[in-house]
């Protein structure tokens, strides 16, 4: 199998770097391997070693400071079938120490290289979980205050079944990082290195002074026997399969056509109070009623009861691989304090996008297709602008029709509510 190296972004790093030296034993290990790129998920993240995932022709997660191990661990329980390869500073470790504990109770099939090189190289230099006391770093004395950790022992109490800690520099790391994928369960590699930019400027550290303190401590190289006991996600999956299956959700049955055969994407921009996500809900319906895949993501204020409140709805009859609106087909401008929070969007969309705004709310310059809806003028409280533009939309065959609609609130609602919100929709005029 050839190499995984993504040619067109070769490895970076200062010269002399360890981390060059472990991006090119992990390529070797998978090259033994025979894995292919679509086979192997690497998940990165912050600092130096969070560039890996761009120098591999693999699947990739590009996580937050210290969070990369929650992604892995919900790639692999979705996808078993992957190799989820996490790879982290010491920095990142002690920043997640919270979901690194959790991996090893867990025993979850990922195998996690910690290139340790005893600082925060990125940032500066200042001192991490395993920076010695005695250091000199860029963040004066705190690192004497505080107790570096031993990241394998941390591992096994915390019950990782694979541990090993070793030295960039050891001839057979390729070999090594392949017993450590090949392992079911947890695998923990400390892998030792050298910070060329920021450590060594001020600290002596060689490959031999590597190896001389490997040597003063215990010799990890493996399992761990007295943690020895079933991956977590076969474990799950043996229990789960025993238990009672949950009510599948309910069916909405397919009970016309939508006005339009493809994709639509709609916006509501209004405020707290109007409503706005449940009326995207009542849009979803809809297009359930027309047989259409539909999603919503929401936007909204903490405080709930003032502030923007936004929802994005796509209705598609083929399935939707991702939430985000490309190019909306409507925006319903409902309130000022949710045009505002979406400024931007009024600029990039053009004539394809109609705009309903009420009266009164102000929009930026745009190309977009704008009419005006008088819903004050029509007696209509701004409580139910939202369930009123929907009717707008039905009444002119806009994205749904009023037999969809009709139908969504019947699913949505009961008595008296859907009685209330029949007769809203019947008296809204376009």
């Amino acid at each position: 199998m050839a190499s995984l190296l993504n040619q067109a972004r070769p490895p970076v790093f200062c010269p002399g770097c360890t981390h060059d030296r472990i991006v090119h034993a992990l390529d070797q290990s998978l090259e033994n391997m025979g894995l292919r790129g679509d086979q192997v998920v690497l998940v990165s993240d912050i600092g130096c070693s969070g560039l890996f995932d761009t120098f591999f022709h693999t699947h990739a997660f590009h996580g937050l400071h210290g969070r990369a191990l929650t992604y892995a661990a919900g790639l692999k329980l979705a996808r078993p079938d992957l190799k989820v390869i996490v790879t982290m500073g010491d920095g990142g470790m002690g920043i997640g120490g919270a979901h690194f504990l959790s991996a090893c109770r867990r025993n979850l099939d990922l195998t996690l290289l910690i290139l340790n090189n005893f600082n925060f190289g990125m940032t500066g230099g200042q001192y991490s979980a395993t920076t010695p006391s005695d250091a000199q770093v860029g963040s004066s004395f705190l690192n004497r205050l505080d107790r570096p950790i031993d990241v394998c022992e941390v591992a096994r109490s915390a019950g990782a079944t694979y541990v090993t800690r070793c030295s960039s520099y050891r001839k057979d790391l390729p070999e090594e990082i392949e017993r450590a994928i090949r392992h079911e369960g947890f695998s923990v590699m400390d892998i030792w290195g050298i910070c060329t930019g920021r450590y060594v400027k001020s600290n002596k550290l060689t490959p031999q002074m590597i190896d001389e303190n490997l040597k003063k401590l215990e010799p990890l190289e493996g399992p761990v026997a007295k943690n020895e006991r079933k991956e977590y996600g076969r474990h799950y999956r043996e229990v789960s399969s025993t238990l009672n299956r949950a009510s599948p959700p309910a069916n909405v049955e397919r009970s016309c056509d939508p006005p339009s055969p493809v994709r639509q994407e709609v916006i509501f921009l209004g405020s707290a109070g109007q409503r706005i996500l449940t009326a995207g809900e009542v849009l979803c319906y809809a297009g359930l009623t027309a047989g259409l895949h539909v999603t919503q993501k929401s936007d909204y204020n903490i405080t709930v009861l003032t502030g923007p409140s936004i929802t994005e709805i796509i209705l598609s009859p083929r399935e939707i691989g991702f939430t985000g609106i490309q190019r909306p087909s409507v925006i319903l401008a409902l309130a000022q304090e949710g045009v505002v929070r979406r400024k931007g969007l009024f600029g990039v969309v053009d004539e394809e996008t109609m705009i309903f705004a009420v009266r009164g709310v102000e929009l930026p310059p745009t190309r977009a297709l704008v009419r005006e809806l008088d819903l004050k003028g029509q007696k209509i409280k701004s409580t139910d602008w939202a369930l009123a533009s929907l009717a707008v939309l039905a009444k002119q065959k806009k994205v749904i029709s009023l037999e969809m609609l009709q139908g969504a609130l019947g699913l949505r609602f009961k008595e008296p509510v859907l009685s209330s919100s029949l007769e809203l929709v019947n008296r809204v005029q376009i």
